[in-house]
């Protein structure tokens, strides 16, 4: 289905409502699996995920590695979308092409921020479900993760938040004032997606460190700029989200065992 932008200009709101700088409702947990080291549940709109922990585990057999490689843990992650995640009831298999580049663009985010060092000879293991789909993909698996790792106490530098960032529809020939009439979009869900082109950056920390950039459209270079500071303003309004989940789950747990 087209993305209708002919009303944008007019009122500057989004299909959904918001404006150009909004992010979509946020809503997590953590400690959502019981027979998990760490998990964790993430909704960013209507994206929907949820993220196990397992490890760090001992690598035994001919999983072993020799060398360097053996001073540091190995972080492997498993993305699953459902079947009636989209709108298309379509499974995607071990060797779909997206798949593979998500989970290779976590693995790679994850371990510059976890100390992997503490963990020779061993694995970490991420498992994602991805129960609906509306957009940020990626950026919802990195914030999952983030949460379920904290989660299951292994030792990390920060937090690694991320968010996607669009650009607007050109105005119609009727509205240009010899301006640019392109605004940078914060958090696209899947309708934008479609129809306008994005970045998905990921920060560490609440600083400007980025990890994580992926993009697969093309832009003019005047117009990333601006799309780059909208991602990672995004990022930093993100952490303090997670981080209030967190502290909030931290404060519940000493209150039940300062109860018992």
């Amino acid at each position: 289905m087209p993305l209708d932008t002919s009303t944008y200009h007019l009122a500057h709101l989004r299909l959904d409502g918001r404006r150009w700088n909004e992010l979509r409702r946020l809503h997590a947990q953590i400690s959502t699996q019981p027979s998990a080291d760490g998990s964790s549940y993430l909704e960013m709109g209507n994206t929907k995920v949820l993220c196990a922990v397992s490890g760090p585990a001992e690598v035994k057999g001919q999983g072993r590695r020799e060398g360097a490689e053996r001073d540091n843990a190995v972080v492997n992650v498993e993305v699953t979308i459902a079947g009636f995640a989209g709108v298309e009831r379509k499974r995607r298999g071990r060797g779909d092409r997206r798949i593979n580049e998500i989970q290779s663009v976590i693995a790679s985010a994850m371990s510059t921020t976890l100390f992997l060092n503490l963990y020779p000879h061993s694995t970490i293991s991420l498992n994602i479900h991805v129960l609906s789909l509306d957009g940020s993909l990626r950026a919802a698996c990195l914030n999952a993760a983030t949460l379920a790792l904290i989660d299951s106490g292994i030792s990390m530098k920060d937090y690694v938040c991320a968010c996607t960032s669009g650009l607007s529809p050109p105005a119609p020939s009727h509205f240009t004032t010899g301006s640019d009439t392109q605004d940078p979009l914060l958090d696209l869900n899947n309708v934008e997606e479609q129809e306008l082109p994005f970045l998905t950056v990921g920060t560490l920390g609440d600083g400007d460190r980025v990890v994580v950039l992926n993009m697969e459209s093309r832009v003019q270079g005047g117009k990333l700029e601006g799309m780059l500071v909208t991602g990672v303003d995004g990022c930093r309004r993100i952490r303090g989200f997670l981080d209030g989940v967190v502290r909030e789950r931290g404060a519940k747990v000493v209150a039940e065992g300062g109860g018992g």
